[in-house]
């Protein structure tokens, strides 16, 4: 699944507060009773996980806030990525350079003739740092002989990519919202389950109760996610059971976006205009809160997501769109109110899964029968498949494929091709960026890593026709709603 650790005792946790307030909220009864929860999940007297049971039922509390898409404490933050401070309170790390028991005492002192803020201290046979003159520089880890001095991290730090996180006085961890990319590469890694989300399960567990006409829509990293049998078909069954009026596969918002955005490349590649692609929410972004100079670069083509979104309201207005799938950042595009038509809640599929259990609903096998993607589109959820979709509608047409493509798969990547296009020296014609590494399937709350779900995602999507992008577009009325922001 993922890394091996203990991290199923968090999710286990999480998801068994996700399970009990979607009962409730089917229910009709969270109002009432979720203040219930930490209660009757830590009985007590015997804390389960942490150092009393007072501490544990905050943190719970906290969790429920989160999963009514509430902020866990008292402040007030449109962020999705959120810290549970609570939870955070505990983390025995504090960021910095330390010096280890490898220190021999040595007569070079390379240490303390390296660092020019009078930090190091020889007392006792051994170096020592003082963190109030210590300016993380890191000259005296290069300077030691043995690899004595090393630096410190916090995971959540550690994982970060825009160096988001960052600490109070107490020692809890704060975003910086004015970085954070909404990525949600952080959440996983904090060991004390101290970064969470907001979640939209309450919302759509309540527009279900309400009557409305409510459509689940798979994003493409789902195929394979869950087993070689587990196919759109299941989903759609499982779904309807759930209460959703409908299920679409967002592999067709795949076509509908390479197609698009295929006429923009033409047109931008005629007038030297290099360009972006705009279907990662967080490379999205990432541009526009670290490279606001190449914004308006990025193509103005929408999601996948936001197409079928609005193809579905061009149909009926008063229909509610939910997304599900393995990406963090798509909670921000949806809560983003600029992009008009848009997935009204976004599910990840461990809250999707939360509603399942509180309607004792599984994903059972069924014949993969179900196609409302063309392979191209299915494939939207791999690095490189953006682009391999675009110039497949670019062949399609009869434009030129001849094209250069910065195929960006994670941070790093992402953030070379970004630099060269800032400074024009970009050597390629277009880039298309995927914060996660190996695309979607490689997204925060994946069910399986993409290493693990490669067979049985590629053995599905084998059992696909070979219809083009074009072709399968044909089944739909384009004209009925816009494509582009």
């Amino acid at each position: 699944m993922g890394k091996v650790s203990d991290d199923a005792t968090i999710l286990n946790i999480k998801h068994e507060v996700l399970t009990e307030v979607a009962r409730l909220a089917f229910a009709g009864e969270l109002e009432e009773k979720k203040e219930n929860i930490p209660f009757e999940m830590i009985p007590g007297p015997e804390a389960r996980f942490r150092c009393c049971i007072y501490k544990e039922r905050e943190i719970i509390r906290q969790r429920v806030r989160l999963a009514e898409g509430k902020c866990p404490g008292n402040k007030e933050s449109s962020n999705i990525v959120q810290v549970i401070n609570s939870a955070c309170e505990e983390c025995p790390i504090s960021s910095g350079y330390v010096v280890t028991d490898l220190c021999q005492g040595c007569l070079a002192k390379s240490c303390r003739q390296a660092c020019h803020f009078g930090a190091i201290t020889i007392a006792g046979g051994r170096s020592h740092i003082d963190p109030n003159k210590c300016k993380s520089c890191g000259k005296c880890a290069e300077a030691c002989a043995y690899s004595a001095i090393v630096k410190i991290q916090r995971p959540c730090m550690k994982s970060c990519p825009v160096n988001a996180m960052t600490m109070d006085e107490h020692g809890v961890c704060q975003i910086d919202e004015s970085k954070c990319i909404q990525c949600g590469q952080c959440v996983h890694s904090c060991p004390f389950g101290a970064v969470a989300t907001k979640t939209d399960v309450v919302d759509v567990v309540n527009a279900i109760r309400d009557g409305k006409k409510v459509v689940a829509m798979l994003a493409p990293a789902g195929e394979g996610q869950f087993g070689p049998d587990i196919t759109m078909a299941s989903w759609r069954t499982a779904m309807k059971k759930v209460g959703f009026a409908d299920f679409v596969e967002v592999g067709l918002g795949g076509d509908l976006t390479a197609a698009f955005e295929a006429e923009e490349w033409a047109e931008g590649f005629k007038e030297g205009k290099k360009m972006t692609t705009s279907c990662c929410p967080a490379f999205v972004n990432y541009i526009r809160k670290h490279f606001p100079e190449v914004a308006g670069n990025i193509s103005t083509t929408v999601s996948p997501m936001c197409a079928v979104s609005r193809m579905l309201k061009a149909k009926d207005p008063g229909t509610v769109t939910v997304f599900i799938g393995p990406c963090v950042a798509k909670k921000s595009e949806a809560h983003n109110h600029d992009i008009e038509g848009n997935a009204d809640y976004v599910l990840t599929f461990g809250e999707i899964r939360a509603i399942m259990r509180a309607r004792g609903v599984e994903l059972e096998p069924e014949a993969n029968t179900s196609q409302e993607a063309s392979v191209f589109g299915k494939r939207f959820g791999n690095g490189g498949g953006v682009t391999e979709a675009v110039l497949e509608c670019l062949k399609e047409t009869g434009e030129n494929t001849d094209i250069k493509v910065a195929r960006c798969s994670g941070i790093a990547e992402c953030k070379k091709a970004l630099t060269l296009l800032k400074i024009g020296r970009l050597p390629e014609d277009f880039i298309e960026g995927m914060i996660c590494e190996g695309g979607c399937v490689g997204g925060p709350s994946h069910h399986k890593t993409a290493q693990a779900a490669k067979k049985d995602r590629d053995k599905l999507i084998g059992e696909a026709d070979k219809r083009g992008v074009h072709e399968n577009l044909q089944n739909y009325d384009l004209d009925s709603f816009s494509m582009h922001r």
